[in-house]
């Protein structure tokens, strides 16, 4: 669904599940505010979830992969560790992942109990490349870098959906117990994992 015809649908979806919730937003809401019928927005998708699920995946994938490093380059695991926490601070503040968060987070719960989705996919093979282009170099340690990739996402779950749990709100910003503290915690330990 990478058309431009599909990328305006899932605009529309995703400017009302940010005004009103996903629970609130119909197929039909999506073809109001795309300006086409509403048989248009059902030959692509048949339900809500199925259009989610594109959306879902054209947004937090694309936020992951958002900047890939140049060809040949390969990284240490410092550079990886980086990339992973850039990519879930670039998911906690996309507002779509905060709305989903604030009034349906149930609608993750698959994709953390159940099975893989797109998304995750495709961050996992982004993930696994990198690392084995570090392998490659002798600069990540050695295994296979899928596992390695797959570990590090269920890691990074954590991270992204509920690192406030683990902070203290009164914390200074430079404390090791504030949002920030733990993320660079978690930066150093993915790094030391990965590191030959």
């Amino acid at each position: 669904m990478t058309s431009t015809r599909h990328n305006a649908y899932l605009d529309a979806a995703r400017e009302s599940i940010l005004e009103v919730g996903l629970k609130r937003t119909t197929l039909t809401d999506v073809a109001r505010r795309a300006g086409v019928s509403r048989m248009t927005i059902y030959r692509a998708w048949p339900d809500m979830q199925t259009l989610l699920a594109d959306l879902m995946t054209r947004e937090w994938a694309g936020l992951a992969t958002a900047d890939p490093a140049p060809e040949g380059d390969a990284p240490t695991p410092e550079q990886i560790a980086g990339e992973v926490v850039a990519a879930i601070r670039a998911l906690r503040s996309n507002p779509l992942f905060r709305r989903v968060l604030d009034l349906d987070v149930e609608l993750l719960l698959p994709y953390l109990f159940d099975r893989r989705g797109r998304s995750q996919q495709v961050i996992v093979a982004a993930l696994a490349a990198r690392i084995t282009q570090g392998q490659e170099a002798g600069r990540v340690r050695q295994g296979d870098p899928e596992a390695l990739a797959r570990t590090v996402v269920l890691a990074s779950h954590g991270l992204a959906l509920s690192v406030q749990t683990m902070t203290e709100p009164d914390s200074p910003d430079a404390s090791g117990l504030s949002e920030t503290g733990l993320v660079a915690t978690f930066a150093d330990l993915l790094a030391g994992g990965l590191a030959p």
